[in-house]
């Protein structure tokens, strides 16, 4: 069993705490696991009766009468014990739940949100819910419940989680990782035909079906996955929906708008497969709207969409740094350092300079570069130009991918190695 101990501690940290638990993330990525086993025994082991514990998963065929709201509230309603204790109410994947008509309520129709805002005012009832669905359970939830709501975000596991489970050492598990990602049935699986067919059907079968049938899409399946193999072939690169149709159409011979493009990119982040970072003025302190860069949520399902060919380590070591930033809750920018300069003939230019993170987490902030290698010092210079050329007084790192003992150069740049960036969550602070 994979413990996920930070998850667990978190659902901990909100129990009883009189707001619904939203558990969110891409699907098979372990939320139900998390709360329907690891939570749940942690429950029973601080002495809770199992009659006490409602679950109810709504993917299931046995279940789906339940996706109608009224069943739903009927069937919860009816497994409450009444004798003062607290009842723990689970429900997986709750954007199963549609609406339907119902004349006596303002509006017309019932749906999730009404049964959850009734059970919420049932004494000694704690309601935990799980989805894979962005806008549905941030958006929809967040406004309704008014800050009633409390989300819990879950990923596919992390490199460290992935390690601590790994039988073999640290070069081979990044090897693995890196190729194959973390969503966590894979541990159950030896070989690299079965990997790659569940990475596989998990896109086409489960992902794509989804968002095809979330959306009411039009648009076939072929035309998803070619997006997101365009998207998967730039994972790292600075694209946008412009660059993005004149791509397709160069593959394709078709032609697609670009608020089409759009639409479909945002159905990919709701779904939490994709997620983007926007580019950031580091001097002028503003936003730049286009172009930008997007990740994928698991390297392993970017690498099947594209049937494990081009598997760049810049791209992926990149990619699998952006999310355990974004697991160890930083909001993450890509950085722009602009300078005005001359030049020989002492016409003033401009250029610009990536950064390739700026990390924002409450106060602090963090500049990183991603560097698979540094060879000599030209490309030390190459990966540092526009850290130097940042005047602020926040921490500038580089990550590397061979093994580094955390140093500082002349400029107080920070230089750590990837595996102990990835294993230690403290090394930022070196």
């Amino acid at each position: 069993m994979i413990a996920r101990n930070e998850y667990l501690q978190k659902i901990i940290s909100k129990q009883n705490n009189g707001m619904i638990k939203i558990i969110t993330g891409i699907r098979r990525c372990g939320k139900s696991y998390l709360l329907f086993t690891i939570y749940r025994n942690h429950l029973l082991e601080k002495g809770i009766q199992s009659n006490h514990i409602i679950s109810l998963a709504l993917d299931e065929i046995g279940n789906q009468k339940y996706r109608n709201p009224n069943e739903l509230d009927k069937n919860i309603r009816n497994a409450i014990v009444e004798d003062g204790k607290t009842n723990y109410v689970f429900i997986d994947e709750i954007q199963y739940v549609k609406d339907v008509d119902n004349p006596y309520v303002e509006g017309g129709k019932v749906g999730f949100i009404d049964v959850l805002l009734g059970l919420m005012k049932i004494p000694n009832v704690d309601v935990y819910v799980t989805g894979s669905n962005s806008k549905m359970l941030s958006s929809d939830i967040v406004t309704e419940f008014r800050g009633r709501g409390d989300e819990i975000r879950v990923h596919p596991l992390s490199f460290k989680e992935f390690y601590e489970s790994y039988e073999g050492d640290k070069r081979k598990a990044w090897d693995e990782y890196s190729l194959y990602g973390g969503m966590p049935f894979l541990s159950t699986l030896d070989s690299h035909e079965d990997k790659r067919d569940y990475l596989k059907n998990l896109l086409g079968k489960v992902y794509i079906s989804d968002i095809i049938e979330r959306n009411n899409l039009k648009k076939d399946s072929a035309f998803i996955g070619e997006l997101l193999n365009i998207l998967a072939s730039s994972t790292g690169s600075l694209t946008s929906p412009t660059k993005l149709s004149k791509t397709y159409k160069s593959l394709t011979n078709e032609s697609v708008s670009i608020n089409t493009i759009l639409s479909y990119m945002s159905y990919f982040e709701e779904s939490f497969l994709i997620s983007k970072a926007q580019r950031y003025d580091i001097k002028g302190k503003e936003y730049i709207d286009s172009p930008l860069k997007y990740y994928f949520e698991d390297v392993g399902l970017r690498n099947a969409r594209i049937n494990f060919r081009q598997n760049e380590p810049t791209h992926i070591m990149e990619n699998v740094i952006y999310n355990e930033l974004i697991i160890r809750g930083f909001s993450v920018d890509v950085g722009i350092v602009e300078i005005n300069y001359k030049d020989e003939e002492r016409k003033s230019k401009r250029k610009q300079y990536e950064i390739d993170f700026v990390c924002n987490k409450g106060n602090n902030r963090y500049y990183i570069q991603s560097a698979y290698a540094l060879e000599n010092q030209e490309k030390i210079d190459q990966e540092t130009r526009g850290l130097n050329r940042i005047d602020d007084s926040f921490k500038k790192i580089v990550i590397v991918k061979d093994c580094y003992t955390p140093w500082h150069d002349e400029y107080g740049i920070l230089y750590i190695g990837l595996e102990e960036f990835l294993l230690n969550k403290d090394s930022l602070e070196k």
